[in-house]
């Protein structure tokens, strides 16, 4: 029996990235991240890495607040 496949790599995004793809401004993927609504899924450095679908669920839970 062969062992299963590997799980493809989840890509990882900058937080300039990540403002682009979300329509918001990078300060505030820096403020979701000091709220906890976000968080790194990696460093590269002192820059964290984010996961598209983290960013856009946080996005999701920003919006039905207000």
């Amino acid at each position: 029996m062969s062992p299963a496949p590997a799980p493809a790599a989840v890509p990882l995004i900058t937080g300039a990235l990540a403002a682009t793809e979300a329509g918001v401004a990078p300060a505030t993927i820096r403020k979701w991240v000091q709220l906890g609504r976000l968080a790194p899924a990696a460093r590269r450095g002192r820059a964290g890495l984010y996961r598209l679908e983290d960013v856009f669920a946080a996005e999701r839970a920003t919006r039905r607040r207000h």
